[in-house]
């Protein structure tokens, strides 16, 4: 019985099967994404989606779709679907479906007539590689299959249309064609393990939608090529290995490289596995650097989601290497005591005021998991941060007389609430923020206590002082007695800005903390009651007039509710370990509660993993990206602390 099961009641529903979406990625970066039902709802969405160095290293969707047709006693049965203008779906492949199965690579089993074949998916580790494996479990006799490939050869935020410039014409390779619509492109090899015909009917199939593009208010309809069919014949026992790939192959290694990239996955078999699977589809490595990509389908590697993600998604599954890996790429990109938040190579942006603060919270958590060398490797560079930060640096980020951290750049949202609507800050909270300077606290306690470590009287002189004139400024300015909670901002216009949000919630979780026990249990009293759910916490309490409770509409529309009630899994990890250090033993139930609440959605939106963004009201659906790293990384990290302090709980 698979752990993630769905029936063929449900797969047949396409309001419900259209819902839930697979994604699956290699360290290449590449990734392979689709619904349930193989029905693309996303410009997103494709079998083979890579990245393209020659066209500045962001993603092409090369292949989007396959249709199988099984041609049986002169009736055909296509297997594939998609969606036309008014609701119309064609073909209509899903009611073939008898079975969906996610344990160790995505299979889909069809009934077509007298015939039960199954369709198993899978992208080759390191390459740009798709192979699907056709295995006949049963027929009564000899039948064709008919295989037609969709082409876009387009960015995976763009869409394409009907035009003269495609180059439609193909070649012969072993045992199939090559293709390649424009240039710059490489050419996609799509080969099979058997030898097959290949009918060059070229065509374009016009005004394919995509649901969740006109969702979220983008151009939803594009034209997609097929350059012909590919023709075999099959019998029952028979397996048949397709490739798509940037390079040519030999068709005879496709069925044992099919076999040897299944052996040794880990199954999704269970909650704690599906994480962990999940956290593993982050990672990319390519050009020399391993990165972390923030979410999927359409996020890149972001400085400040790599270093919250990256101790759950390295640390707790005790993979110090690709910690070490993945901290040492961003160091190389440092400049002026910043890492680069979002970007490319060529334009990296270093406007996160966090991201350098976070840096020195993963160096604790992974000294805190046996990295000896982690203030010997990474001290150099968290000393660039913390001088930066001292005397200034870019977006007038700058300590003030008071010792606390004052960042204030016109049009700029610098801290994790960073959504810009017509170049205006949803929530701007320019100036003093709660969570930057006890992250800032934290940076330099921590690095003082090993400047003392190595007895480098140096460091300890010009920073020894700083440690309590934080804490004292930072209790004078945030700290409000009579709410018993943490003010959520403070500048110089406005004065404190007493909204309730997690961003309080950091300044208990941290190793090194300016509130006592007292403090922290009163702001964790406030988050539980009004910010807590069962999906993570709210950005903003529902009782504030600015609240948003569902995340729906255009681009403006969602930026606009994006940090105004919005809820975000990845806030389950300072609010879980702010709840254990307060509460200890007696706090691990409700930690427990929250932390496995969340097996619920492995069945949902992105399968077997965690999405972005959950709505603020009840039933909290899932929104945003299908699966994030800070979503995933945080709750393994949770799972890890009370597997390995909490144990007996």
């Amino acid at each position: 019985m698979s752990y993630i099961k769905f029936e063929k009641s449900q797969v047949v529903n396409l309001e419900y099967s259209l819902g839930r979406e697979i994604i699956r990625t290699n360290r290449a970066g590449s990734y392979s994404s689709t619904t349930l039902v193989a029905c693309n709802t996303r410009k997103y969405h494709g079998l083979l989606v890579c990245p393209v160095d020659e066209l500045g290293g962001e993603r092409f969707v090369l292949l989007s779709s396959l249709d199988l047709t099984v041609v049986n006693k002169d009736k055909s049965f296509n297997t594939g679907i998609r969606k036309y203008k008014g609701d119309y779906f064609s073909p209509k492949g899903h009611k073939y479906m008898e079975d969906f199965n996610t344990d160790t690579i995505p299979s889909r089993i069809y009934r077509v007539g007298g015939v039960i074949l199954k369709m198993e998916r899978l992208l080759v580790h390191y390459e740009e590689q798709y192979l699907m494996r056709i295995s006949i479990l049963e027929a009564s006799e000899p039948m064709k299959l008919q295989l037609r490939p969709f082409l876009a050869f387009r960015n995976i935020h763009q869409l394409t249309h009907a035009n003269l410039t495609a180059n439609t014409k193909v070649e012969p390779v072993e045992n199939g064609i090559k293709s390649k619509l424009y240039e710059g492109f490489p050419s996609l090899n799509m080969q099979f393990s058997t030898k097959v015909e290949f009918v060059h009917v070229p065509d374009w199939y016009l005004g394919v939608e995509y649901i969740e593009e006109q969702k979220r208010g983008y151009d939803f309809s594009e034209d997609l090529f097929t350059p012909g069919f590919f023709e075999f014949k099959a019998k029952e026992g028979d397996i048949i290995v397709f490739s798509a790939s940037t390079k040519e192959e030999k068709t005879s290694g496709f069925k044992p490289k099919f076999t040897k990239n299944v052996t040794g996955k880990t199954p999704r078999d269970s909650y704690i596995n599906c994480l962990r699977n999940a956290a593993q589809q982050f990672v990319e490595k390519r050009g020399g650097k391993t990165l972390i990509i923030a979410g999927y389908p359409w996020f890149g590697a972001w400085g400040r989601d790599t270093f919250i993600s990256i101790p759950g998604l390295a640390l707790a599954r005790h993979k110090l290497v690709l910690f070490r890996d993945v901290m040492d790429t961003q160091v190389e990109k440092m400049k002026d005591g910043l890492f680069p938040n979002m970007g490319n190579e060529s334009n990296p942006a270093f406007n996160s005021v966090d991201a350098p603060l976070w840096f020195f919270w993963a160096v604790q958590q992974y000294i805190e998991q046996g990295g000896t060398d982690g203030w010997e490797r990474y001290g150099s560079a968290a000393k660039s941060v913390l001088n930066a930060f001292k005397n200034g640096t870019a977006f007038n980020i700058h300590m003030r007389e008071n010792g606390l951290i004052y960042a204030d750049a016109p049009g700029k949202s610098l801290t994790w609430m960073d959504a810009v609507v017509n170049g205006i800050p949803v929530t701007p909270r320019r100036g003093y923020d709660v969570e930057i300077n006890a992250l800032w606290y934290n940076a330099v306690c921590f690095s003082l206590e090993m400047a003392k470590i190595e007895k480098d009287k140096k460091f300890i002189t010009e920073y020894e002082y700083l440690a309590e004139l934080i804490k004292k400024s930072f209790l004078d300015l945030f700290w409000d007695e009579k709410f018993g909670c943490l003010a959520d901002y403070v500048n110089d216009e406005e004065g404190k800005n007493t909204f309730i949000r997690p961003n309080m919630v950091i300044a208990v979780s941290l190793p090194f903390s300016m509130l006592d026990k007292e403090q922290m249990k009163k702001v964790l009293d406030i988050a539980d009651k009004y910010l807590v759910t069962t999906r993570g916490l709210r950005t903003l309490s529902p009782g504030n007039k600015m609240y948003q409770g569902t995340y729906k509409g255009n681009q403006e529309e969602r930026d606009s509710t994006y940090h105004q009630g919005t809820v975000w899994p990845w806030l389950y990890g300072p609010f879980c370990e702010g709840w254990l250090k307060v509460y200890g033993q007696q706090g691990v139930n409700k930690v427990k509660k929250l932390i496995y609440g969340l097996e619920a959605v492995m069945s949902e939106h992105g399968v077997s993993t965690i999405s972005e963004i959950y709505d603020g009201d009840p039933p909290h659906f899932p929104e945003g990206a299908i699966s994030q790293a800070w979503s995933v990384g945080e709750v393994l990290r949770i799972i890890d602390l009370l597997e390995t302090k909490y144990k007996n709980q």
